[in-house]
């Protein structure tokens, strides 16, 4: 028994969530026409489900990347699960969450619901705390190391070139471009990318899972022998940890291969590492069950030997990821830096190839910019100016 439960002092009082809003933005690219590429998927538009969960005063935000649909699954599903809930304590939360939903789905939509709504609450809780998120985990590192992603497949020459060029200058040494939607016009990409940065900075590769087994092991010995590639990433698709992991034991050796960006649970990392079938695991903040799940799989990447790296989500990733003892670095992705930028007030810049939280503001650092954020609105509605804390529902 505490001291003061034995003298008869009152037990502190909780802090419980009172309101929940979801809001989903959709983005268009600025690809050419209208569209962006890579080995499997072609898309127009990339869309943010925003779950902001307020308590005591204060609100915490989080955000994930996927369909409109997510937006309901929040509102329907988890809202009201956690509304009227201790906020202290989120991996309590987190597992609240994940039981629930047992029967409505854990993986896919369910999980991204989780990871936002797990975010808002980490958030929430420094901010209530007056720290900086980095600040309330167990951080390792006060920095996260970022490599350039984009390069999509229907960039023209011109436009891949500038683009990875553009990274390097600012001083990031890693890059990334997109390959293997039509596999024959790889061999002039990679030559003109390489012949823009210089042989200096290292070239990365992400096939999207878009190759059969031998095709991605032929790819690999000509990606790293002709153009020094060191990362091939999804050369098959994820759901096929065996041909991952014959790549990884036939493939050169100083090209890493890399999976991880579409695990959901924790199921899914087990299955890519158990037996080892990927270099350099991945794991994204958005997708994975965010903060709680991303600080899970850091021990699982920690007792394997394995390196973990971030994928994408840079203004959430660069705070939790300084809690992965065995971290790699982040995918500064191209469409999630631009969509960032545009909702959010306190995104951060790399600064000698890396991300360092901003420790002067409280939780992420973040606040929505709602008039920049309104015409692309698909879901909720604005928060009242005058009384912010209040439950939104779809229009």
């Amino acid at each position: 028994m505490s001291g003061a439960a034995a003298s008869g002092s009152p037990a502190p009082e909780k802090i419980c969530v009172d309101a929940v809003d979801v809001h989903a933005f959709e983005l268009p690219t600025d690809g050419p026409d209208g569209k962006e590429t890579d080995g499997t998927l072609e898309w127009a538009s990339t869309t943010m489900v925003l779950v902001r969960v307020h308590a005591d005063g204060h609100n915490g935000l989080g955000y994930t990347y996927g369909d409109v649909s997510v937006a309901s699954f929040v509102t329907s599903e988890l809202a009201p699960l956690i509304e009227g809930r201790d906020v202290t304590a989120p991996p309590a939360l987190w597992h609240r969450m994940g039981a629930h939903i047992r029967n409505a789905g854990r993986p896919g939509v369910g999980a991204m619901a989780r990871s936002a709504v797990d975010v808002a609450l980490w958030d929430l809780k420094a901010r209530l705390l007056g720290l900086p998120l980095v600040h309330l985990l167990p951080a390792y590192h006060d920095r996260v190391p970022v490599y350039g992603s984009g390069g999509f497949t229907n960039y023209p020459p011109d436009r891949l070139a500038d683009q990875l060029t553009g990274w390097v200058e600012r001083g990031i040494p890693r890059v990334k471009l997109k390959t293997s939607r039509e596999p024959e016009q790889d061999p002039g990409r990679l030559t003109a990318v390489r012949k823009a940065i210089g042989d200096e900075p290292e070239l990365f590769t992400d096939a999207n899972g878009a190759l059969g087994r031998k095709e991605a092991l032929y790819w690999a010995r000509r990606f790293h022998e002709e153009w020094d590639v060191r990362w091939l990433e999804e050369p098959v698709s994820s759901d096929d940890p065996q041909g991952l992991r014959m790549l990884r034991d036939r493939g050169p050796d100083r090209l890493e291969i890399a999976a991880g960006e579409y695990a959901f649970t924790p199921r899914d990392f087990v299955d890519l590492v158990e037996p080892p079938a990927v270099d350099c695991l991945q794991a994204d903040v958005t997708r994975c069950g965010g903060v709680t799940g991303v600080l899970e799989i850091a021990g699982l990447s920690a007792t394997r030997h394995l390196d973990l790296s971030a994928h994408c989500a840079p203004a959430v990733s660069a705070h939790v990821f300084c809690a992965v003892r065995r971290l790699r670095h982040l995918e500064y992705f191209h469409d999630h830096v631009r969509f960032e930028r545009l909702v959010f007030d306190g995104t951060l810049s790399p600064e000698g190839g890396a991300l360092r939280p901003d420790t002067g503001r409280p939780g992420l650092g973040l606040e929505v910019r709602w008039a920049d954020a309104e015409p692309y609105r698909r879901y909720g509605a604005r928060p009242d100016r005058t009384s912010p804390r209040r439950r939104v529902e779809n229009r």
